[in-house]
């Protein structure tokens, strides 16, 4: 092969770049003109160079993603009718949302047995419910994802108290070691409006209450649910730097783990009016969790806030994944992230600021304590005020919200869902997390205004 453009394009080191720069730049000052700090406290730079560029360790899989597709148990043959159709039109993974015990042959009749990936989300918690359902799944591959303190959390209550909730999960585990029954869902706190290094440092934080309570051995046992946003490269590192710092932790423990991710859409940047852009930003918050190494991914339907679910959005969204998995060759995306030298230093940020998040929550008696007294739930809310006065002022884009929207849109008549935060006026215990979209107090405005 020629060595013509080494000969002729000698190598240039960073530092030559910084001086050009700095040169070009006529006497204004690099750090302040070129540098961009982003809400996290991430600096952003204008140039990457291979003499700074550190490679993670990140553990990655070898199997491509699963495609999942989200249902929520109405009636046992309705789900089960729906679950079929996907599996049948291509998802491999289904997740069912239950708020109460259902009938577990009238489900899974005509599903088991077809390498079909299996996860749920329990709104209850039932130890004999539980032990029954993994008898009739147990040669499946199954993510029961039991979050107590994520139901905490989310409705501010437990099941029944901490010592009972604990207790059932443990006489649970004790009964099926080897399942994935714990869950860590993160995606609570990235819809509320945690930034990117809130969303690492507080799944690593309640994934560490677990540990403490029920040992290393359910390290490599644990799938952690993820909501990613619009920031493409930032939602790609935040995935690949909790895989990371999560092995940091676990070598305190004396192991280490491939954790399980489960991703999808956040809803926090999803509008209602000028709905057909939510295809398009569905579509990059995808590539992002593929990139970043999901395990398996559900997408979620364009006018999903506002419409009951039908077929064709299910299609739609299921559609989105299957192109970018079998035609625009992101089967085994999350390899194509590593030695970016952009992502790799974004991920490296990310994990830092997350770790020290971290130890402090620790230093300070753990997750459940920094819930309790509220700070984690201030914390998550100083952001999303912050983002919120980012919006309000257009300097965040919604674009056809808050930046070109199409004024003689109206949407008062197709609401078939409540599409603003449900407060829930029951006593907690604690102050819930709320989920709540940044376009919301515009749609309201909107929707009022409407003739």
């Amino acid at each position: 092969m020629s060595n013509f453009i080494t000969k002729e394009f000698p190598p240039v080191s960073a530092a030559a770049w910084k001086q050009k720069i700095q040169v070009d730049l006529k006497g204004a000052d690099y750090n302040e003109t070129l540098l961009t700090k982003t809400n996290e406290g991430i600096t952003i730079k204008p140039f990457y160079h291979l003499d700074e560029f550190e490679k993670l360790k990140i553990p990655l899989s070898e199997e491509d993603f699963k495609i999942c597709q989200k249902i929520v148990i109405s009636s046992e043959d309705e789900s089960n009718s729906k679950a079929v159709d996907a599996t049948n039109k291509g998802a491999n993974a289904v997740k069912f949302v239950a708020k109460k015990p259902f009938n577990s042959e009238l489900l899974f009749k005509n599903l088991l047995n077809k390498k079909i990936e299996f996860h749920f989300h329990f709104e209850f918690l039932s130890e004999e419910f539980i032990n029954e359902l993994t008898e009739l799944l147990k040669n499946e591959t199954v993510f029961y994802n039991i979050d107590i303190i994520g139901k905490l959390a989310r409705t501010g209550n437990w099941h029944k108290s901490l010592n009972d909730d604990f207790k059932t999960l443990e006489a649970i585990i004790q009964k099926n070691p080897s399942s994935f029954m714990i869950g860590v869902n993160a995606d609570i706190y990235q819809n509320a409006g945690a930034n990117t290094v809130q969303q690492v440092a507080y799944a690593l934080a309640v994934a560490n209450e677990y540990l403490t309570r029920f040992g290393a051995e359910i390290a490599n046992k644990i799938q952690f649910n993820f909501a990613v946003g619009n920031n493409y490269f930032f939602e790609i590192s935040k995935i690949r730097a909790f895989k990371y710092v999560y092995n940091l932790i676990l070598k305190e423990y004396g192991t280490s783990a491939n954790a399980q991710i489960y991703a999808e859409p956040s809803l926090r940047n999803k509008t209602i009016f000028d709905y057909n852009v939510n295809l398009l930003r569905t579509t990059t918050e995808s590539m992002s969790a593929i990139l970043g190494g999901a395990n398996t991914i559900s997408n979620c339907a364009y006018d999903a806030l506002f419409h009951d679910s039908d077929d064709f959005g299910d299609r739609i969204a299921r559609n989105q994944l299957l192109i970018l998995k079998e035609e625009s060759y992101f089967k085994h995306g999350q390899q194509i992230a590593t030695n970016s030298y952009y992502i790799e230093s974004i991920t490296k940020q990310i994990a830092e600021k997350a770790l020290d998040i971290f130890k402090d929550i620790e230093k300070k008696g753990g997750f459940l304590t920094q819930l309790k007294e509220g700070i984690v739930q201030r914390k998550i809310k100083e952001n999303a005020q912050k983002e919120q006065a980012q919006f309000d002022a257009g300097e965040l884009v919604l674009l056809g919200t808050n930046k070109y929207p199409n004024e003689k849109d109206t949407m008062k008549h197709e609401l078939q869902v409540n599409s603003f935060v449900a407060r829930n006026p029951q006593k907690t215990l604690i102050i819930p997390i709320i989920p709540i979209r940044l376009a919301e107090k515009l749609e309201q405005k909107r929707l009022k205004d409407e003739a």
